[in-house]
């Protein structure tokens, strides 16, 4: 086998420098703001009392352009170099906890120079104390995210220091949520870290490395499944994309367990490609041929999200499968007409190379229900379809389980990650028919999402099932609230909310 020119890596590099950033942060939920910040955030909302120490009434804010729409600030220097920055609030009436997080995304942005910082909000609106301190620490530590991990200078200095002052809230449970903030926030971070590394630094055998490093520390347990053991289970599917790479597969098979009875057993599959150039059925060069990297957001998703579940005391058990590979031309590539079997047998005629994630994700369903896990999720950067239909505010969810995918759809809107539902229209299952083996691996022209569901819903048997396609929502091309430019980190939050408060569904 050809192997991969020797790489020259910058000594000490990560690929997740999130984790130690979030290491040195300290959050808290104050009376009143400490000496030695470097700039304070002022919630300000469209009407009513302006808060203490704004400094201006209405008409003088409003002869500053500040009218308090929300992403709106004003920068006001102070004596002594620190910075006062009056945030947008839009209605006081209209304050949720994804409000909050949103404005103290805008806030740090406003003060990038900042390595400690306090935030001010005079009213929760409709969030509880505890989903005030958790948003608002989120948005923080989100908003400020950059990858600078192969940059000789970081952009920004580290935070350090957050304070929060929630006028009228209960200062205990907003310091618990606070503290579930910066653990939520930090699996969103390394989420993005993964999918942000640039795939030369980061192949598969890297991820299981990485992996084992995050559980142990995190306290999950990871088996690594090398090509020979796959070829044992008879992987079909990733053994068959893989086949053009100079770079060995990997499926690291994810395993946490809560002190005591569990209240049920989630599983979790996420498509790990680590690059994705189309293979035989090569894509175009054009931006989102770079974006490719993060063909594996699913498994950086569920990763993220493992390493959350000890330190919130999630009463569930969750096992998880990350089908991880890239997807190269070769003279060794699986080709459009050649038949894979999957893990347990049934065959799938490729029509496009270029529908590799459903082939990898295939296996990793099989061996799920194999499990006797309750239910299954899987979550995967899968079509474009996905993409054009919602854009990049909301992912795809479909499934074969109504109570599962409203749980999703729930834990999406607990955490602004935000899904819709689409029918999984059964009559277009005939697109996928084939003439020489079970199934084809891609449909028609029309409903590329939906048959992409219809594929992955032959694996399952009667698990109750779901399917996240964020193809949409992986990557963010600015700035947009909590969501920086690059990698979002969709899903970690999502997925963490739901095994937290996972029970069997019907």
């Amino acid at each position: 086998m050809v192997r991969n020119p020797v790489k020259v890596i910058p000594e000490g590099f990560s690929p997740i420098p999130s984790l130690e950033a979030h290491d040195g942060v300290v959050a808290s939920v104050v009376g009143e703001f400490g000496a030695g910040l470097d700039a304070v955030g002022v919630l300000v909302h469209d009407a009513g009392p302006l808060p203490d120490g704004v400094g201006f009434d209405r008409d003088g804010l409003a002869r500053l352009g500040f009218e308090a729409k929300p992403g709106q600030t004003l920068a006001l220097p102070q004596p002594g170099g620190s910075l006062t920055v009056l945030v947008g609030g839009g209605d006081a009436d209209e304050t949720t906890d994804a409000a909050l997080r949103d404005a103290a995304a805008t806030f740090v942005r406003a003060a990038p120079k900042a390595a400690a910082v306090g935030f001010q909000v005079p009213s929760t609106g409709e969030a509880d104390a505890a989903a005030a301190g958790r948003a608002l620490v989120e948005g923080v530590l989100l908003g400020r995210y950059r990858y600078d991990a192969l940059k000789a200078e970081a952009r920004e200095p580290r935070l350090e220091r957050v304070e929060l002052r929630i006028d009228g809230a209960d200062r205990a449970a907003a310091s618990a949520g606070a503290a579930e903030g910066v653990v939520s926030a930090r699996a969103t971070a390394i989420a993005r870290d993964l999918a942000n590394t640039p795939p030369s630094h980061l192949t598969a055998t890297d991820l299981a490395d990485v992996a084992e490093t995050l559980g142990g520390r995190f306290g999950f347990e990871v088996e690594v499944f090398d090509r020979e053991r796959l070829v044992e289970l008879g992987c079909g599917g990733i053994l068959g994309v893989n086949a053009a790479s100079a770079e060995e597969p990997r499926m690291l098979v994810l395993r946490y367990a809560p002190d005591g009875d569990a209240t049920g057993h989630l599983g979790l599959v996420g498509k790990g490609i680590m690059y994705d150039s189309g293979g035989i059925s090569l894509k175009p060069s054009d931006p989102s041929h770079l974006l490719m990297k993060m063909d594996m957001g699913g498994a950086a998703a569920v990763l993220g999200a493992l390493t959350a579940l000890r330190d919130l005391g999630a009463r569930s058990k969750v096992s998880a499968w990350l089908m991880c590979t890239d997807n190269m031309p070769s003279g060794s590539a699986y080709k459009l007409g050649d038949v894979l079997t999957a893990r347990g047998g049934r065959t799938v005629e490729v029509k496009n190379t270029d529908a590799e994630g459903r082939l990898v994700l295939m296996d990793g369903l099989v061996l799920a229900t194999e499990a006797g896990v309750d239910a299954i999720v899987d979550i995967a950067t899968l079509t474009g379809t996905a993409m054009r239909a919602l854009g990049e505010s909301h992912s795809v969810v479909l499934g074969t389980s109504q109570a599962l995918i409203d749980r999703l759809v729930a834990s999406g809107q607990a955490t602004d990650e935000l899904t819709w539902q689409f029918p999984l229209v059964k009559k277009y299952r005939k697109q996928l028919d084939s003439d020489v083996a079970d199934i084809a691996n891609i449909g028609g022209p029309n409903a590329g999402a939906t048959t992409a569901a219809l594929f992955l819903a032959e694996f399952v048997g009667e698990t109750p099932w779901a399917h996240l396609d964020i193809a949409g929502t992986m990557a963010s091309e600015g700035d947009d609230s909590w969501r920086s430019k690059g990698a979002t980190g969709y899903g970690a939050r999502l997925l963490l909310d739901l095994a937290r408060g996972f029970a069997p569904v019907g």
